[in-house]
């Protein structure tokens, strides 16, 4: 590693990454609380909707007034201060790197491209951008000639990293992904239900400004498809074809459990993405779970490497074959300076989307009359369920990151996933657009491969 020292020498020559970021919310505040620390960065602006939320964000990370006073992206260039602003396009074109952080994939995906439009670098924390849309913004960011990039700190980059040990080491990926809390029920979930599956009342995760749909989107099952998309994309692991099975797992039996099913495990074949889950479907706890964390299992290629997984000490199956490397934490903002500085002065991504492989689609929580209107990830109507792009291309499949907002025009059935066809949508809108013409290029370029 040697960013630090990049860093310090960008430092020293007065010459500091210009920084930007979007959204000042949870992800955009724990960046924040370490940018200042970190030599070679220079915040340049801040650009939120509600400007005011993004100073009593910076306030509550302890920065003073005066770092945050500035009036102008001149003056904060000439000051070292930063700029609020609600302005995110005069943000990215003002500085070196931008970081996404929204939530939002419509505006994920307009960010994103108004990056190649001004040559500045993007951190998409906005992983439901990248899932909804990645492969095709990866495309055009290269042919832009800046960095696209997954944001470290978060689990789907932290996957990538590991993947990318195991293949430099040699090694043939067997499987890949992270930990969550799971229960069957949860799919059901809603923002009304969401904080008993917590273990916390109303009142307490309002005291914690915590939101409840974001939580729910955590709970449900969403937000580990989309995880898992992003990895897939990015690696060229593929997605189980019946979606995720959240199998309980501690890091102890990771080997064990996450091998092939021909040889005891519960995967169908190798080279796939999995989320295993914290609990026993009878609600006991798994010793040794990963909830937090990330691992990566792989294979020994010889009988001389499975003696080297003997000889110094690693976990492996019964076979010997099979192990495992696993992170138990992810610090998600705290660790996103990794991505500004990769990009800024390595010109690499922690992770982008190398091909299209997954998809997340809306999915029915219950019966869904013609009429109602989705509400989008975390909300009352749907889920987001991981499907290869095969499987979701010929389905017609809605993507999860635009059910919201959309009127029902038929029925859709408890667990059924909803389709293009069911719904009422601008066929203009510029999101919808670009991600019609992703489909459109998938198709055509399955074709000529046949």
């Amino acid at each position: 590693m040697n960013l630090h020292k990049m860093l310090t020498r960008r430092a020293a020559e007065d010459n500091s990454v210009r920084v930007g970021v979007i959204g000042a919310g949870k992800f955009g505040s724990m960046y924040l609380s370490q940018a200042p620390r970190t030599a070679g960065i220079h915040v340049l602006g801040i650009a939120d909707l509600a400007p005011d939320r993004a100073r009593a964000a910076l306030a509550r990370v302890g920065w003073p007034e005066t770092q945050y006073a500035a009036g102008s992206f001149d003056a904060a260039r000439r000051d070292g201060t930063t700029f609020i602003t609600d302005d995110a396009e005069a943000l990215i074109a003002a500085v070196d790197v931008v970081v996404d952080s929204t939530g939002s994939p419509s505006a994920g995906v307009r960010h994103a491209l108004l990056a190649c439009e001004h040559g500045t670098h993007i951190i998409m924390v906005n992983v439901e951008a990248d899932v909804l849309a990645g492969p095709l913004l990866a495309e055009r960011a290269a042919a832009a000639g800046i960095v696209y990039s997954m944001a470290y700190g978060d689990q789907p980059a932290l996957i990538c990293e590991m993947v990318d040990w195991a293949r430099s080491c040699g090694f043939d990926v067997v499987c890949a992904g992270k930990g969550t809390k799971y229960q069957p029920a949860f799919h059901a979930s809603t923002p009304d239900t969401v904080w008993g599956y917590y273990g916390l009342t109303a009142e307490q995760a309002a005291e914690g400004g915590m939101n409840p749909q974001m939580f729910n989107s955590f709970l449900d099952g969403t937000k580990s498809s989309i995880e898992m998309a992003a990895v897939a994309n990015a690696t060229g692991l593929v997605p189980p074809r019946d979606g995720l099975a959240f199998p309980a797992c501690g890091v102890q039996d990771l080997a064990h459990i996450l091998r092939p099913r021909s040889d005891g495990g519960v995967l169908a074949e190798k080279g796939t993405v999995e989320v295993i889950s914290s609990e026993e479907r009878d609600g006991r706890h798994v010793t040794g779970d990963l909830r937090w964390g990330v691992y990566v299992t792989f294979e020994a290629p010889s009988d001389y490497v499975e003696r080297c997984f003997a000889e110094y000490g690693l976990m492996t199956d019964d076979t010997g074959r099979y192990s495992a490397m696993y992170k138990p934490f992810h610090l998600i903002g705290l660790e996103l300076g990794i991505s500004v500085a990769s990009a800024a002065l390595r010109g690499e991504a922690t992770g982008a989307a190398t091909g299209w492989r997954g998809d997340v689609v809306a999915t029915a929580k219950r019966d869904l009359a013609a009429g109602e209107m989705l509400d989008g990830e975390g909300g009352y109507t749907v889920w987001g369920k991981l499907m290869t792009v095969e499987d979701s291309l010929a389905l017609g499949g809605l993507p999860i990151g635009l059910a919201h907002g959309m009127k029902l025009k038929t029925p859709v059935a408890e667990g059924q996933p909803l389709r293009w066809r069911d719904v009422e949508y601008d066929e203009s809108d510029v999101t919808v657009v670009f991600r019609r013409e992703m489909e459109t290029s998938n198709r055509r370029n399955a074709d000529a491969a046949e």
